[in-house]
């Protein structure tokens, strides 16, 4: 295949997912030997195996980074780090992407980012919602089931003292009533007094506010 003939049919997305492709076609050895030659010669980026990026040259579409994040590993949502970046509970940037999946944890490398992946057990799937990224969909967690993963995943020993260090802000819109019944659902004692923490720190941390 020529890669104009290529570029004709993949140009339209975002990203090129080869299963786009009949599996004679994506499965053919001359198909393979050309995906090498155009990711060796600036054409095409791989970001997994059936997986790629047109060079910027050719793109007609950017893919947002939160949506290259969801389309990498599927299922997955946006949790632990990003996502209290993307609520602006810390006030770091994160370089790295970092997803809640109920496949395999996996740390993914590619040429456009960072991608972290922590395991789940499907009962403990949920608290995400769907972002629209001009016409791509992407999924986030909740603020509330964010801060939750990050406890729970990150085996955070949750004092006063490590949230104050963890600099949490923006705390009026963590949703306490939300919080506790999502910390419920993850039937560990732990959590439930660390929500108890965390309601103990925004009302010190709403004082200082109304304070200044």
């Amino acid at each position: 295949m020529e890669f104009y003939s290529f570029l004709h049919k993949v140009q339209g997305f975002p990203l090129v997912d080869m299963r786009v492709f009949p599996p004679t076609e994506r499965n053919s050895l001359s198909l393979k030997v050309q995906l090498s030659r155009w990711v060796k010669s600036g054409k095409l980026i791989q970001l997994k195996r059936g997986l790629y990026l047109l060079a910027e040259p050719y793109r007609k579409t950017s893919p947002s980074e939160f949506y290259i994040a969801s389309v990498l590993k599927s299922p997955s949502y946006i949790s632990l780090e990003k996502a209290l970046e993307y609520h602006g509970f810390i006030p770091e940037g994160v370089t790295v992407f970092t997803s809640v999946t109920t496949k395999r944890p996996e740390n993914l490398e590619t040429p456009v980012g960072r991608y972290d992946y922590s395991h789940v057990k499907p009962s403990l799937f949920w608290g995400y919602t769907s972002l629209n990224l001009s016409g791509q969909t992407a999924f986030m967690a909740t603020p509330e089931k964010a801060l939750l993963d990050f406890f729970y995943l990150r085996h955070v020993k949750v004092s006063l003292d490590y949230l104050k260090e963890l600099r949490l802000q923006n705390v009026k819109n963590i949703q306490l009533k939300r919080l506790a019944e999502y910390a419920c659902r993850f039937k560990k004692k732990n959590l439930m007094q660390t929500v108890e923490l965390v309601r103990q720190y925004i009302k010190e941390e709403l004082k200082g506010v109304k304070r200044l």
